[in-house]
C-alpha cells in the first residue's frame, strides 16, 4: 500500500508540473506575439467563394485592455474606427459621423465582414489565465517539434469556446495553429500562423489566417505590414475624442 500511495503522489506531482509547463508555454507564446503595447499597420483579406475583400488599417494596442483600429482603405470605408476599452466596444462610422456601442447580443457577429468576431477584439482573453492547460502530445510538423496543448475554460472565465487546442513550436515558442471548438465539441474555426519575419527585436508570424470550418471556402488573413512593440502610447488614443475625430 505504501508503494501504491507513493506512486500516486509521484503521478500527481508529475501531472501538476506538466500543467504548469503548459501554462508557461502558452504565456511565453502570447507575450511573444503581443508585447505589452504595439502600434502597427495591417492588411486584412476576407475571402469567400463569391468575392475577396481587402482592407488596410492602423492599430494601437495596450495589453488586453485597450485598442483603437482605424481603417485606411478602401476609400468608402476609410475613417471607420473601432475602439475597445476592456470588455466594451464602439464603432465609429465616418460617412454618417455616428458612434455605435456594440451590444452584448452582437458580440459573436462578424467584425467588418471577416471571420473574426467582435468578441475576438473585445475579450482578447489571456489564455494562460482563462483556461486550464495540459500538454497532450509532442507532434512533428514540417521537420519541427511542437507542443500540442489542450485548453479547457475555467468556470468563471468570460470566454465563448468550449475547448481549444494550441500548437507551439518547441525551439522558439512561436504559435502555429489554434483550433476553436464549441461546447458540443464541434470544430468551428482554425487559426494558422505563418511567414515568420523580424519586427524590431522580435521574430513573429506575419500572417495570421482564420479558417471557417463550418463552411468551405471562407477564411480571413491578417498580414502585418509594420509594427513596433513595447512602446509608449498616449492614453488619449483610446478616447472618444480620438474615435470621433476626422482624419
Amino acid at each position: 500500500m505504501k508503494y501504491i500511495i507513493s506512486a500516486l503522489i509521484f503521478f500527481i506531482i508529475c501531472n501538476l508540473s506538466l500543467a504548469q509547463t503548459a501554462e508557461e508555454i502558452i504565456r511565453k507564446s502570447e507575450d511573444l506575439i503581443k508585447g505589452n503595447s504595439a502600434h502597427g499597420t495591417f492588411q486584412m483579406n476576407v475571402v469567400t467563394p463569391d468575392y475577396t475583400r481587402t482592407l488596410k488599417m492602423e492599430s494601437w494596442w495596450v495589453g488586453n485592455d485597450k485598442a483603437l483600429i482605424v481603417i485606411k482603405s478602401p476609400k468608402k470605408e476609410a475613417g471607420n474606427k473601432t475602439l475597445k476599452i476592456k470588455n466594451e466596444m464602439w464603432n465609429y462610422l465616418r460617412n454618417t459621423e455616428t458612434t455605435i456601442k456594440v451590444p452584448p447580443s452582437m458580440m459573436l457577429q462578424s467584425w467588418n465582414g471577416s471571420d473574426f468576431t467582435n468578441d475576438d477584439l473585445v475579450r482578447e482573453s489571456n489564455l494562460s489565465e482563462d483556461y486550464y492547460t495540459e500538454i497532450v502530445a509532442i507532434e512533428q510538423m514540417n521537420g519541427e517539434e511542437y507542443w500540442k496543448i489542450k485548453l479547457d475554460p475555467k468556470p468563471n472565465a468570460t470566454v465563448v469556446w468550449g475547448k481549444l487546442y494550441y500548437w507551439v513550436m518547441k525551439k522558439n515558442y512561436l504559435p502555429a495553429i489554434i483550433q476553436y471548438y464549441d461546447e458540443k465539441g464541434n470544430l468551428i474555426r482554425e487559426m494558422h500562423f505563418s511567414n515568420v519575419k523580424k519586427f524590431g527585436k522580435r521574430r513573429i508570424p506575419s500572417v495570421w489566417t482564420m479558417y471557417k470550418k463550418t463552411e468551405e471556402g471562407y477564411y480571413t488573413s491578417f498580414k502585418i505590414l509594420s509594427t513596433k512593440f513595447d512602446i509608449k502610447i498616449d492614453d488619449r488614443i483610446f478616447s472618444f475624442e480620438e474615435l470621433e475625430k476626422g482624419d
